[in-house]
């Protein structure tokens, strides 16, 4: 299947950690944002959307405008960067410790496997979408972006593509939102 480029949320005010720059947080010895880096390897080109930090690969920076307009935004701005019409786009918020390679490498064998989807995101258990881990069709985005994205859910984008639900087989699906959710990140399971 062919390459895909990578748009990384990276911006936001944490408010339920105290404001701290989560994306830099450590987990198992990496940021948050290097753990998604790793993820996916190989995309061309990847942008991250929010303030410049230091990162163990190269990457674009951007920022939605006007700056806290939320991840619609986020996601309009990021996609502005990627020139490829008909390629792949990873679509993926940067504090989910858990992605994967083949977190990636599932979702593009889903899409290989139904040329005519738009989209596919990785499913919590009980079926509810991850909208902010998913790998999607750029000319579907495109058609379906709204005019209006300040301040508007993703799934204002996102759900009328109709994507292929990947049910998560480990903890991808976990973010980094709260103190709680960052000591479970660090904590190994038993």
């Amino acid at each position: 299947m062919a390459n895909f480029a990578a748009v990384l949320l990276a911006g936001g005010g944490a408010r339920r950690m105290g404001g701290v720059d989560k994306v830099m947080l450590p987990v198992a010895g990496r940021t948050l944002l290097d753990r998604t880096l790793d993820a996916v390897a190989g995309a061309d080109p990847v942008v991250v959307v929010g303030p410049e930090r230091p990162t163990a690969t190269p990457v674009r920076w951007t920022a939605e405008k006007p700056s806290g307009g939320g991840p619609l935004a986020a996601v309009e701005a990021g996609l502005r960067l990627i020139d490829d019409a008909d390629g792949l786009v990873a679509i993926l918020a940067a504090d989910h410790p858990h992605l994967t390679q083949g977190t990636l490498a599932r979702l593009r064998a889903a899409l290989r496997d139904d040329p005519g989807a738009g989209g596919a995101v990785l499913s919590e258990p009980g079926g509810r979408a991850q909208w902010l881990v998913g790998l999607w069709r750029l000319r579907s985005l495109r058609e379906a972006m709204p005019a209006e994205v300040g301040n508007r859910p993703v799934r204002t984008l996102f759900a009328p593509v109709e994507p292929l639900r990947i049910d998560a087989t480990t903890a991808e699906v976990s973010d980094v939102d709260t103190p709680r959710d960052l000591h479970r990140a660090r904590t190994p399971e038993r």
